[in-house]
């Protein structure tokens, strides 16, 4: 992301926070301070509107497949999403852009999504999973990440108090500390739980598998050479153990994994 654009989107939301507002809430204690996010939501779809564009703008790193001539992939997970959107559980249904995009790139286990509901899913990741359930458990862990807004409040807590005042003063050190943390910011182990549990309620009341993600992050585990970035994340056996817990707690009933018709879809990537 360009200095520029991200000092657009920094300083248009912190010019209007209230430094009073600032410290009450940095010294009401910590729980208070890891659930605060001093960025309007407003914010998260200018962001996520910057980045898409720089993404589309980069297809070197970024290979989109093109929807016009892979229509029936991205019809399937659409379909997956309109699931997880018609859960009740997501509170910038109508706010976010929730638009899918497929980079087509077999060797990456990955998909993200950005501020403001622009989803990315690596067809590697597609190929590598074995399920449906399993792919619709990671596209709601993805979602929730952007519908409970991570980024901006995983900013919000690593800024510190002074630095975002110092910001709103205009001072360009602090500005420049903040553009550092937004190239570099990575999702809290507190961010990924709540991800997880969130996969697991979008799907509760449907016919799936609720807790499909820990398909995923379970085969991640037992992989030869795990990936590294499931290092700063919470261990997968107690993330698949947390998620089988929370769907019973829940009572979930739905148990389709749907593999017949994920291998249909997964052949038209070959």
């Amino acid at each position: 992301m360009s200095k520029k654009i991200a000092l657009f989107i920094i300083m248009s939301s912190l010019v209007l926070i209230s430094c009073e507002f600032l410290k009450k809430t940095y010294n009401s204690g910590s729980e208070a301070v890891s659930n605060v996010n001093v960025f309007a939501y407003t914010q998260d779809i200018e962001l996520g509107k910057q980045v898409q564009q720089e993404i589309a703008s980069n297809p070197k790193d970024f290979p989109i497949l093109p929807k016009a001539s892979n229509q029936k992939i991205y019809a399937y997970i659409e379909q997956l999403k309109s699931t997880i959107l018609n859960s009740g559980q997501i509170k910038y249904r109508t706010e976010f852009a929730w638009e899918i995009s497929i980079i087509d790139d077999d060797k990456t286990l990955n998909a993200f999504a950005t501020p403001g509901g622009y989803i990315y899913i690596y067809t590697g990741l597609i190929k590598f999973l074995d399920s449906e359930d399993q792919l619709i458990g990671v596209l709601g862990h993805e979602m929730a990440h952007s519908d409970r807004r991570h980024s901006t409040r995983q900013l919000t807590k690593s800024l510190g108090l002074s630095m975002l005042l110092d910001a709103v003063l205009g001072q360009r050190d602090a500005v420049e500390q903040i553009l550092g943390q937004l190239a570099g910011l990575k999702f809290s182990r507190s961010n990924e739980r709540e991800a997880d549990e969130y996969s697991v309620k979008y799907l509760c009341n449907s016919s799936y598998n609720s807790d499909g993600a820990a398909g995923f992050f379970q085969k991640l585990a037992d992989q030869p050479s795990p990936p590294e970035f499931l290092s700063t994340h919470p261990s997968p056996d107690n993330r698949v153990e947390n998620m089988a817990t929370l769907e019973t707690t829940l009572n979930c009933k739905g148990s389709e994994t749907n593999v017949s018709r994920y291998n249909q879809m997964k052949a038209l990537l070959n």
